[in-house]
């Protein structure tokens, strides 16, 4: 008998859910074990590692010569992703949307990029062209203390900034309520997301989607009327700041014990914060992020997750592997993935099936974060910025935030003098990757 053909190896690095997701159950295990079924020629192996060193293992990686297929990158660094070359420097990554080159499936799976939510997919969209393949997607939401609402007379959750203030204000008018009335932990996402509200770009070139961006714009007119309206909350009373950067634990204990009513976070914490709710007897409900209510309302950030396809495979290995990341985003797939993460379901596709098994029925608060990002406009501006040195950018914005919060600085000067940083920063990382000679940044440290 005639021995079998070797299987195509798929070397595929993942993100490890245990990093940062609700529980460790990853739908691409089983899915991996799928395809290989479905595709005997082929084998998916999967290795996963922590999303915040995934640019240094894959840049150690090229070192070696020894390169994965597939590269799950977290939103962030897709600037960076898209600037690491591989061992004979030329990119390392191929865009998905010119490997796919317009087919409808792939080894007979179908292709689902025409079935994706357009805020989700085209946030990896660099001058028009398909970076990577979205995987999981997110984005920032108000929770509500319904009760404490109640007893405040508050009967709609506010829209709008003008209408959190109202509220604020009477909640803590109500007798025996709290000391504030709503939290968010002071990191870079909120200063995103007011800027894509209001139309505003953090950088040029069409918020770093047309080009490689030069200038950075953190004290625009929108940024400066986010941070004028958070200073005034806390000015007032109204807003509870811990006095720590990125202090979700802080936030969370204030909104579990009542301490605030409102609660500005991510939509993945609806996996705790309604059960925390429920836990010490009170009702909690889920809106649409504030928006400012003097600007049209633009669009809000995803944060997530994307697959990349490495450059130079030859046809049937890069097949194998576009063919796994449709497999991967296959509607019960993604459904799954989003019943456990309590991620937005990337396709329409999945929201139907969890319609279809009542998932929204018995979750209907998980519907807004969803819909929030079906209703952007599609602009660079609501879309995000693509940027190098992104974490030490947006540091900026939070040491800037903090000073002003803890009363050490004026907004406007303050914020202009994280601009002036960021600056520097951008300017760093661009000459350094641009060279004479080009070099990967994924072992940049920029901010020194």
């Amino acid at each position: 008998m005639a021995a079998a053909p070797p299987k195509t190896r798929i070397n595929v690095w993942l993100t490890d859910p245990t990093k940062w997701a609700t529980n460790a159950k990853d739908v691409a295990l089983s899915a991996a074990s799928g395809f290989n079924e479905a595709h005997p020629e082929y084998h998916v192996d999967i290795r996963r590692f922590d999303f915040q060193t995934m640019p240094a293992e894959v840049a150690r990686a090229a070192e070696e010569g020894v390169l994965p297929d597939v590269v799950e990158y977290h939103d962030a660094v897709t600037r960076v992703a898209l600037d690491t070359l591989g061992p004979d420097g030329s990119p390392m990554y191929t865009p998905v949307g010119r490997a796919i080159a317009g087919r409808t499936e792939i080894l007979g799976e179908p292709v689902v990029l025409g079935d994706m939510v357009p805020a989700i997919r085209d946030y990896f969209r660099y001058q028009g062209e398909l970076l990577s393949v979205p995987r999981t997607a997110s984005t920032m939401v108000l929770f509500a203390n319904t009760d404490l609402l109640a007893k405040a007379g508050v009967t709609d959750l506010p829209r709008t900034w003008r209408e959190v203030t109202a509220a604020c204000r009477a909640v803590r008018s109500m007798p025996g309520g709290p000391a504030h009335a709503i939290a968010w932990p002071n990191f870079y996402w909120p200063f995103l997301q007011a800027a894509a509200q209001q139309g505003a770009l953090i950088v040029n070139r069409d918020n770093g989607r047309s080009g490689r961006p030069e200038r950075t714009d953190l004290a625009s007119d929108a940024m400066m009327a986010f941070v004028e309206w958070w200073h005034g909350l806390h000015r007032d009373g109204h807003y509870l700041y811990t006095g720590r950067q990125g202090d979700f634990p802080g936030c969370f204990t204030a909104f579990e014990n009542q301490e605030v009513a409102f609660f500005l976070s991510s939509s993945v914490d609806a996996s705790h914060l309604l059960e925390r709710g429920e836990r010490h007897g009170f009702r909690v409900d889920v809106g649409p992020l504030p928006y400012n209510d003097e600007v049209p309302l633009a669009g809000n950030v995803l944060g997530g997750f994307s697959l990349w396809l490495a450059a130079g495979l030859d046809r049937a290995r890069q097949d194998g592997a576009l063919a796994f990341m449709q497999y991967l985003n296959r509607p019960h797939n993604v459904a799954e993935w989003a019943r456990h993460h309590y991620r937005i379901p990337i396709t329409r596709a999945a929201a139907d099936v969890l319609d279809q098994d009542g998932w929204y029925r018995r979750h209907p608060h998980l519907r807004v974060a969803g819909a929030q990002l079906e209703a952007a406009d599609g602009s660079p501006a609501a879309l995000g910025p693509l940027l190098g040195g992104h974490a030490e950018v947006m540091a900026q914005l939070t040491d800037a935030m903090h000073d002003v919060l803890t009363g050490v600085a004026e907004p406007k000067a303050r914020f202009l003098a994280a601009n002036a940083r960021a600056q520097q920063i951008i300017e760093t990382y661009n000459a350094y990757c641009d060279g004479p000679p080009r070099r990967s940044p994924s072992l940049l440290a920029v901010s020194t």
